[in-house]
């Protein structure tokens, strides 16, 4: 057994001492509830054993003589090993929105770690009630386009045959759902002077597009 006295600290390992560290830490990951996320961690040559936890708890560990030691489904790793550095990915599968917070990369002997933050975001449900409306000329409508069960609460907006419709014509309220979940109401008034498609949208973050729900309005001319 030998003494180590080297930037890392003073400890003693059988045979020679290794001074490591994390090259790299997780980066900052916003998935949709359901899919999976993945963080990387890089450490240099000489590591022992690395520790991946989730909001605090140990959820995986890499021993480097055994490898990766995995006691949930939900929470894997693949590895990546070069000359000069070793990369654990831990895997996180079906994604919940209870998984949002601190993912720390942790290692042990020399109490280093690097962290990240996950949030889970919900894609829940849009609709307006009715796909066709008929409005009379000089008539003034109101549209009513809900979300349920989102998280983060989504940003609401409305376009009319692919044009943006000004935020001053449609009012959102929103409102807590059940576990943790939020909804939203948005109602857009109009008077309608010709026949138009309109749409209502909602977004977050982790969406690549905007849910959308449409009407059609059908503009009537009194004269006929």
């Amino acid at each position: 057994v030998v003494y180590v006295f080297t930037d890392c600290g003073f400890f003693f390992l059988p045979g020679l001492g290794f001074c490591y560290s994390i090259i790299s830490g997780p980066a900052n990951a916003t998935v949709l509830a359901g899919s999976e996320a993945r963080f990387n961690c890089t450490v240099s040559v000489g590591w022992v054993i690395l520790i991946w936890l989730s909001n605090g708890n140990p959820v995986l560990t890499v021993i480097n003589s055994q490898g990766a030691v995995e006691t949930s489904d939900r929470f894997t790793s693949q590895n990546y090993t070069s000359s000069n550095s070793f990369t654990s990915e831990l895997i996180i599968h079906n994604t919940q929105l209870s998984d949002s917070g601190k993912i720390e990369c942790s290692t042990q002997q020399h109490s280093e770690n690097s962290f990240a933050f996950l949030s889970v975001q919900v894609n829940g449900s849009l609709f307006i009630k009715n796909s066709t409306l008929t409005v009379k000329e000089n008539k003034t409508i109101e549209i009513v386009c809900e979300a349920l069960g989102w998280a983060p609460a989504p940003d609401i907006t409305w376009m009319t045959n692919d044009s943006f419709i000004d935020k001053s014509r449609y009012v959102t309220q929103h409102s807590q759902g059940s576990n943790g979940l939020h909804n939203a109401l948005s109602i857009l008034t109009l008077t309608p002077t010709d026949t138009e498609i309109l749409t209502c949208l909602a977004d977050i973050e982790a969406l690549p597009n905007p849910q959308n729900a449409t009407v059609t309005v059908i503009f009537v001319n009194s004269a006929l």
